[in-house]
């Protein structure tokens, strides 16, 4: 398992993210907390309607991640309600009370996902990830610290949203879109939920401090993730940061 390098780590990112009309700094937070909790198996008719989505509407290619709807999955899924009461349990037993409970939600599926980060789009929350279908052989990575999570029913993981991470073979070491056939047999399904980073028990779990780089923050206009003082974009098939510009101090 590669380790990051000093040059590679979080320690040295912020994200720049929208608190009301105020944009505010925060550190980036290496901390991936995972677990398998018990979910029932979606049932044979909905699987079904995923697999037609994904093939005839979303067009997934490898690397892509997108939305599928929740809404109509739900009047399919007897299931639903055990996969959100496992994954508030387990939110619960890390001190989260019922913060899950009042968090948005949204069904995804992935072919694979390229190495990226969310911060610029949802840079105020966590990820909480329920993946719903049997194994296949890939892993969830980050590949600054290293981590390589297994997915398969009921891995569920909770990850601050500016952290670079992908779905890769468990074979790779990084991203190969060669690795996702192009049929749905090699789609994650999951359910993930937005949790407000800023809420203190979230925040010490993962161990956020806010306001590093104040002076920076009140020249910015919109969201995004920086590293070694300059705007950061990920590498999509290594995970590893990539200055867009020429750095500047924080601050």
């Amino acid at each position: 398992m590669n380790q990051p390098s000093p040059q590679d780590s979080t320690a040295d990112a912020a994200a720049f993210y929208r608190d009301g009309q105020t944009l505010r700094s925060r550190s980036v937070s290496a901390t991936v907390l995972s677990g398998q909790v018990d979910v029932p198996p979606p049932e044979p008719r909905l699987l079904a309607d995923w697999a037609r989505e994904i093939t005839h509407k979303l067009g997934l290619e490898s690397g892509d991640v997108e939305s599928l709807p929740l809404a109509r999955a739900r009047m399919r899924w007897p299931g639903y309600g055990r996969c959100v009461q496992a994954a508030s349990d387990w939110t619960r037993s890390l001190g989260l009370h019922d913060l899950l409970a009042s968090s948005a939600v949204a069904l995804m599926a992935c072919r694979g996902a390229r190495y990226h980060h969310d911060g610029a789009q949802y840079g105020g929350a966590a990820f909480c990830n329920l993946f719903l279908g049997d194994d296949r052989a890939q892993d969830l990575h980050f590949p600054l610290s290293g981590q390589r999570i297994p997915l398969r029913r009921g891995t569920v993981v909770l990850f601050d949203t500016a952290q670079p991470h992908g779905v890769i073979a468990r074979h790779a070491s990084g991203f190969d879109a060669g690795d996702f056939a192009p049929s749905a047999d090699g789609c994650q399904v999951f359910l993930t939920w937005e949790l407000p980073i800023a809420h203190p028990a979230l925040a010490q779990v993962l161990g956020i401090r806010f306001d590093t780089a104040r002076r920076t923050a009140a020249q910015l206009q919109d969201e995004q993730v920086w590293h070694h003082g300059a705007p950061g974009e990920v590498c999509p098939k290594s995970g590893r940061w990539r200055a867009t510009r020429q750095p500047l101090p924080l601050g």
